[in-house]
């Protein structure tokens, strides 16, 4: 928290407005990940999620919340993300984390496939202490669009602490890249720019190192 501590005056300013929010909307460069996924059998978009969030644990700032009237400074998160059922509608998919890719996007999978056969809102989510409840991050991917603005709904205008992220329609990049179009909501009090262009990095070097020649494959679960 000692980081926090030195822009505790910024936090006073921004939390103080109607809407503390910070949203920008950019073009994400990655590498081309889907040939190794392709390799492994693993769902590209299970394989992003854990580069998101393992980029999210790194960069500090994202890990700053309001719990209490008081700032705290979370210790894991608590995958989750949308998905639509049968009828096109959104509902909401959780499950715990694990270190292992191969088990992480075996949770996930699992997570999405019990979301999308219900009809109902997912409230696994409203069972969550008040902790756990900040121990997320909010995650949505819209694959049909190549976006370029949107605006991820608050619980609270003043306090948008939980950060949201969405990410759409994958493109081809020059040099065996690709890029999509990467939206980063969170609270102007913990995130400026900077951190979010350091989690841009963050995300393509996650892929990086799971993609590597060489890199040990992921373990079974």
């Amino acid at each position: 928290m000692q980081a926090f501590e030195r822009r505790r005056d910024r936090f006073a300013l921004f939390d103080a407005m109607d809407s503390a929010a910070v949203n920008i909307c950019f073009p994400l460069a990655l590498p081309d990940f889907r040939p190794w996924c392709r390799e492994q059998g693993l769902a590209p978009f299970h394989v992003l999620l854990c580069a998101v969030l393992r980029a999210v644990l790194k960069v500090d700032n994202f890990r700053y919340r309001v719990l209490g009237g008081e700032v705290i400074r979370i210790e894991r998160l608590i995958p989750s993300f949308t998905v639509t059922n049968q009828y096109h509608d959104l509902n909401f998919a959780q499950f715990d984390w694990s270190d292992d890719l191969r088990e992480f996007v075996a949770r996930g999978i699992a997570a999405r496939e019990a979301a999308s056969r219900m009809e109902a809102l997912n409230m696994e989510y409203a069972a969550r202490t008040p902790l756990q409840a900040k121990e997320q991050v909010f995650v949505t991917c819209i694959p049909w669009l190549a976006f370029t603005a949107i605006q991820h709904p608050s619980a609270s205008l003043a306090q948008p602490d939980i950060p949201s992220f969405a990410w759409g329609k994958y493109r081809e990049a020059p040099h065996g890249r690709l890029e999509l179009p990467f939206s980063v909501q969170a609270h102007h009090g913990f995130v400026d720019g900077f951190h979010i262009h350091q989690l841009a990095q963050q995300i393509a070097a996650e892929l990086d190192v799971i993609i590597a020649p060489g890199a040990p494959p992921p373990r079974a679960g």
